[in-house]
């Protein structure tokens, strides 16, 4: 069997037993406090905290290993956009230029922009694992329920949990429809050439659109049925309440979102300069 990428992955730890809406609040806190700042040393201490979340979820980085290689190889191209464009950017922001070697007159590398590359790349790090880990340690029915618990309406909560489930079919459908091609001699393999490649890849798109389309309206079409949306509330069979640990964990990653702010303010600016 194929294995999906960023579907739910069933497991027995204490991220899994927090609730939808408590991994969302935790989500958007810690994404906020990587955005907000270029402090090395709060970026340095999110990705451990990343890390230490990722190791107690239990999730394999096998099974999201895929994912990650994707998002490292789109942070290497972001990289080489900065330097191409922006060679000089850290020696704007730092205020002062030590040179390592020259490439060229325009291109130079130095220790600061060096630097600035490591905190776009600790930038990345810090909140793929918790990114990944809210995509594949949220049960969708779960996660619906608890964002209509806080407050969101049932319609957008079901939308959200419908998106999320979705994302393993296209998988399947994709992977279908590939061996489906293959069976009819489409090589898809590496032993073809990278550009007969993607065109034949291309190839699978348009039977994906329109099965993505004839199950959005198989959807849409059971869910009239049932008379979705009549009422202004509804139940959840997969509603669970805020438990002792929920409290926990949104308490430690407020905490770690204010003194990102304090640390960040104190030090006057949002870069942390070293030289």
């Amino acid at each position: 069997m194929q294995q999906t990428f960023l579907g739910y992955i069933e497991e027995d730890s204490l991220i899994h037993r927090l609730t939808g809406a408590t991994k969302l609040i935790c989500l958007v806190l810690c994404t906020l406090t990587v955005m907000l700042s270029y402090d090395t040393r709060i970026l340095a201490g999110m990705f451990i905290f990343s890390f230490i979340v990722f190791k107690l979820s239990k999730i394999r980085f096998q099974e999201i290993a895929f994912v990650f290689y994707f998002i490292v190889v789109f942070l290497v191209l972001n990289n080489i956009a900065i330097f191409l464009f922006s060679p000089l950017q850290g020696v704007e922001i730092y205020g002062s230029r030590t040179e390592l070697f020259r490439l060229t007159n325009r291109y130079v590398v130095t220790k600061e922009q060096l630097f600035y590359h490591l905190n776009v790349s600790l930038k990345y790090f810090a909140v793929i694992p918790i990114a990944i880990l809210f995509m594949v340690a949220t049960n969708p029915s779960e996660f619906a329920a608890s964002l209509n618990k806080i407050g969101i309406s049932y319609k957008v909560a079901y939308a959200v949990a419908i998106a999320l489930r979705y994302i393993p079919d296209i998988q399947r459908d994709y992977h279908n429809i590939a061996f489906a091609q293959q069976a009819r001699g489409v090589d898809l393999s590496k032993k073809e050439k990278l550009a007969r490649r993607m065109k034949n890849i291309s190839s699978i798109l348009m039977p994906l659109i329109f099965t993505s389309l004839e199950r959005i309206e198989t959807i849409s079409c059971a869910m009239e049925l049932r008379a979705f949306g009549e009422k202004k509330k509804r139940t959840w069979y997969s509603e669970r309440a805020f438990q002792k640990q929920d409290y926990i964990a949104i308490v430690i990653t407020a905490v770690f979102f204010l003194v990102s702010l304090w640390v960040t303010y104190q030090n006057g600016s949002r870069f942390y300069n070293p030289f």
